[in-house]
């Protein structure tokens, strides 16, 4: 007897809230309205968002190769430093012998 009451007034709860809810649809239909456009706000900001990580992505990738590129002029400049101080060396050599043969004369 008792589960039965709890039933019907289960049911007439449900009855009473169904029956307010069904007259006041307006304010949950400007929520929805208002959600979407939300929704829509976020979509944009993503997407703005993607956009300009992918700028990024594509100007860090030109910085690598910039870099990339750098790295390679600097080696050659080095084998050319390395190349142009041996020359150095090898005259400097030269010149000290060359003197060395005079003074022992």
């Amino acid at each position: 007897m008792k589960c039965a009451s709890i039933v019907k007034a289960a049911a007439a709860a449900a009855l009473v809230v169904g029956m307010a809810g069904c007259t006041d649809l307006k304010p949950i239909q400007a929520q929805i309205d208002d959600l979407k456009a939300q929704v829509a706000k976020a979509q944009s900001d993503v997407a703005g968002a993607k956009s300009a990580a992918d700028a990024a992505n594509s100007a860090a990738s030109s910085a690598g190769q910039a870099a990339s590129g750098a790295q390679s002029t600097a080696n050659q400049a080095l084998a050319a430093a390395h190349a142009s101080q041996s020359c150095c060396d090898a005259t400097n050599e030269k010149i000290d012998r060359m003197f060395k043969r005079s003074v022992s004369k």
